[in-house]
């Protein structure tokens, strides 16, 4: 057991053990090795950290804003200065490869609590003069706020949405994914010891039962969940149940929109970025490639040639570029969807099934996949696969083009590669995604808002926006003669 935590829950600013819960298995899935094995919550665990979470948020919620953003910042430090150990660790919970992890996750985490710290001091309500009489808004943290992650990001999606919570003055309970439980406890951990009180931001295990019950507890405020879209509305219909805040960050079936002025290299890469890379576990990722008629050929010849030379291997090696899936089940759904994309009479000019790699037999790794002339109606073209598997799609007309970009109930992200800047703006406009790309894809800075449209989520992570999901308005109405009344 490599990476074996003190305890499966952090609660109150320590290590909780409740061997009466479910057995949560951490492994490796690049070799099938068990790394850790934890405890899901008990209802104990649960009113347990619920009720340390409520009373430290009273507490917190009185600390002055940019004290809540000293210690935000000297978390943030911490991160980076441990990069390298928690990086190791996000690797052996994902699979990711380390040539990812050291500059995309606890680096990206400590970008969101160095920029939300930031922002502590600039917190504040307005004054309104109403002729005599005047009037001012308070900006109040919400309460007890739960965050339940996803698997694909554990690191990053602690802290995305731990961040804007805690600097308005919120607790947290964050329930990881059951499949990457490891790397919220040590957010947690540094959190604390860089000053946050006690109890402020907890961590619980545990399997869709513990999330419920946190989801539904009277005394939670505010929800927010990372996960796919059949999950979010589970989760946004029992939420909604208590009239409670939720961000819902969900999934897609993101377009990218690929003209026959783009520069081709460019082009392929920004595909390749959002199809391949975190073996294509991401949920914004941008799976229908609609590349022009006039482009086609040259673009699909630069991209197969590019995609036979990634390099898949073991997940520590810095050389590595591409890791195995997360999991043996997300494996088996992803290999099933290849098959799919066969059966329908799809084009396949790379991958398309398992890769075996010596010394790594029990890994889940699958070979980045390639499908040319895909229909719009092929199950590959709908469904979210979550894996490394590009469709390739032939349009003629821009119309015709966003037109087909839209046919879906998701809407995350989308993407369009021209030379004609004019063209680039009017296309994004049309397409019914919230976080676009412009000449590139799946770049996310916190400085920007994220989050999707139509079926792929409500709110917004990330930027000055994420401040409105977290705190509330308070109107104070100040009468300054007397009252006239006509009673």
């Amino acid at each position: 057991m490599r990476a074996q935590p003190k305890a499966s829950h952090f609660i109150d600013g320590d290590y909780v053990e409740d061997i009466d819960g479910w057995v949560i298995e951490a492994v490796y899935p690049a070799t099938g090795e068990l790394v850790a094995r934890l405890h899901g919550a008990t209802p104990e665990i649960v009113e347990r950290a619920i009720a340390a979470a409520k009373r430290a948020q009273t507490v917190w919620a009185a600390t002055a804003p940019v004290e809540r953003g000293r210690v935000l910042r000297r978390a943030a430090d911490m991160m980076r200065k441990r990069n390298r150990e928690l990086s190791e660790l996000e690797t052996l919970d994902t699979g990711k490869p380390l040539q990812e992890t050291l500059v995309a996750d606890a680096t990206s985490g400590a970008d969101a609590l160095e920029y939300f710290g930031g922002l502590a001091g600039t917190l504040a309500g307005e004054m309104i003069d109403l002729g005599g009489d005047w009037a001012y808004t308070r900006r109040e943290p919400l309460g007890v706020c739960v965050g339940i992650g996803a698997w694909n990001y554990p690191t990053q999606i602690a802290c995305w949405k731990g961040a804007p919570a805690l600097v308005c003055g919120n607790a947290m309970v964050f329930k990881p994914s059951e499949t990457t439980p490891l790397c919220a406890l040590k957010v947690a951990e540094i959190l604390v010891e860089a000053g946050l009180p006690k109890g402020v931001y907890n961590v619980v295990q545990g399997y869709g039962d513990v999330g419920a019950a946190l989801v539904t507890h009277d005394d939670v405020e505010k929800v927010s969940l990372t996960g796919s879209a059949a999950t979010g509305a589970k989760v946004y219909a029992a939420a909604a149940a208590g009239v409670r805040h939720v961000t819902m960050e969900l999934g897609g079936k993101s377009p990218l929109l690929i003209f026959d002025d783009a520069d081709v290299e460019d082009a392929v890469g920004g595909a390749m970025m959002g199809n391949f890379y975190s073996a294509g576990q991401v949920c914004s990722n941008g799976t229908r490639v609609f590349v022009q008629n006039g482009i086609k050929d040259k673009f699909l010849e630069r991209l197969v040639a590019r995609t036979k030379a990634i390099r898949l291997g073991d997940p520590l090696d810095e050389e590595t570029q591409m890791g195995p899936l997360v999991s043996a089940t997300q494996r088996d759904k992803v290999l099933a969807y290849m098959k799919q994309g066969v059966t329908e009479g799809a084009r396949l000019l790379a991958g398309g099934g398992e890769a075996k790699l010596q010394g790594f037999e029990a890994g889940c790794f699958v070979e980045p996949t390639i499908f040319a002339d895909v229909t719009d109606d092929m199950v590959i073209a709908r469904e979210e696969i979550f894996g490394p598997v590009m469709c390739v799609l032939d349009f003629t007309h821009e119309d015709e083009a966003v037109a087909r970009a839209n046919a879906t109930d998701l809407g995350l992200s989308a993407g369009v590669f021209t030379k004609d800047i004019t063209r680039a703006h009017r296309v994004i406009a049309r397409l019914e995604a919230g976080s676009c790309w412009i000449n590139n894809y799946n770049l996310a800075p916190v400085e920007v808002p994220f989050g999707g449209s139509k079926r792929s989520g409500v709110g917004r992570e990330n930027s000055r926006a994420a401040i409105e999901h977290y705190s509330q308005l308070k109107s104070v109405y100040v009468g300054m003669g007397p009252v006239d009344s006509p009673y």
